[in-house]
């Protein structure tokens, strides 16, 4: 069947028969290859739909759902590659999806999306408990850890990082070498880094603050391109090796989200980010500088084919899940305001279509 035809063919044989033709048109067949929920995304949310997971395996009449933690850009690239068993139905993300993945989704036939934001978590930088805590700014980040940076010796001028330890950058800093282990490229993690801390500290040059407005384009390169000689190390997508590295070298920082450092607080610190520590009631609050909200995105097209989608979405969006007094908020999650939560609740509920032009 041509995908033209789709629409009428719709019209004359009603939502349900059509939904169970589309599902062996398309290849999204339950009892042909899968009776189970298919996650992927983010590291950072990764725990959090572990939980989900788990408690919904045990308290519902479906499988537990299979998730796979592969970073929320490679967990976005497998969502919108298309429809079909071998496809995943719900992709976790710690950044909002691009409109250049909407793109893609809708390219492979992936028509439908319903957005799911979850909450807040904060990005910290960390060092092992045994360290000395320091206390930096955002401007201290950028010239720590950028590609290119402001001649040191006065001017408009930008040149390859000449930094070698903390205490070159800032004097008030320790004197030890520049060591950041952080995640890679298609982490969401990073991506929200580079946008919140690089850029926030890249913003307090004025003449790299001009260029947002003359050459975005120049300015997005120079703000988020992060040095490549040892002083910030790509450590992968698993966190928790972060955590491992930072305790086997306690003169090195580490880059991960709030609940992580929440999780594991007997083992390492957050850094104070402009004054402000990594603390639960400092990211709800919006203080701490380095904030950002969370997601999880359904592929329509798989509901009511893939069993246990919108039993799902309930079990999350439950407050005894991810209110303020839920298991979530007890392993790190900063919970939305209840507001916003009664709205995405409303929204996952409806499988409303996301609307990036309009931020919807």
């Amino acid at each position: 069947m041509h995908e033209e035809e789709l629409p009428v063919f719709r019209k004359f044989i009603g939502l349900a028969a059509f939904a169970a033709t589309f599902a062996v048109v398309s290849g999204v067949n339950a009892q042909a290859g899968r009776g189970y929920i298919f996650i992927v995304g983010s590291s950072t949310v990764y725990p959090f739909a572990t939980v989900v997971a788990e408690r919904f395996g045990k308290t519902s009449d479906f499988p537990t759902p299979k998730i796979e933690s592969t970073g929320s850009g490679g967990g976005l690239k497998l969502f919108c590659a298309g429809v079909g068993v071998k496809h995943p139905d719900i992709a976790n993300s710690s950044r909002r999806i691009k409109e250049s993945e909407v793109a893609t989704c809708d390219k492979n036939g992936v028509k439908e999306i319903t957005e799911v934001k979850i909450g807040y978590d904060g990005i910290v930088i960390a060092s092992d408990k045994t360290a000395p805590q320091i206390s930096m700014s955002l401007r201290d980040v950028f010239l720590a850890l950028a590609k290119q940076v402001p001649d040191p010796q006065g001017g408009e001028k930008l040149v390859s990082n000449p930094y070698k330890t903390w205490r070159d950058v800032n004097p008030d800093l320790p004197d030890t070498r520049i060591e950041v282990l952080g995640p890679p490229p298609t982490s969401g993690t990073r991506d929200a880094f580079s946008e919140l801390a690089m850029e926030g500290g890249c913003e307090t040059f004025d003449f790299i603050k001009a260029m947002k407005k003359s050459d975005e384009d120049t300015f997005k390169q120079v703000c988020h391109t992060l040095r490549e000689d040892g002083g910030y190390v790509e450590a992968g997508e698993n966190d928790n090796l972060i955590v491992q590295k930072l305790q086997a070298n306690p003169k090195a920082l580490g880059v991960f989200g709030f609940s992580f450092l929440d999780q594991n607080a007997d083992k390492v610190q957050g850094t104070k980010i402009d004054g402000v520590e990594p603390e639960f009631d400092a990211i709800a609050s919006g203080e701490y500088p380095i904030s950002r909200p969370l997601y999880f995105y359904v592929k329509k097209a798989h509901v009511g084919v893939i069993p246990g989608i919108p039993e799902y979405l309930e079990e999350w969006t439950s407050d005894q899940a991810w209110g303020p007094d839920g298991y979530l908020a007890d392993r790190g999650l900063i919970p939305l305001s209840d507001e916003e939560r009664e709205q995405v609740a409303k929204s996952a509920a409806n499988l409303e279509s996301l609307d990036l032009a309009s931020g919807n």
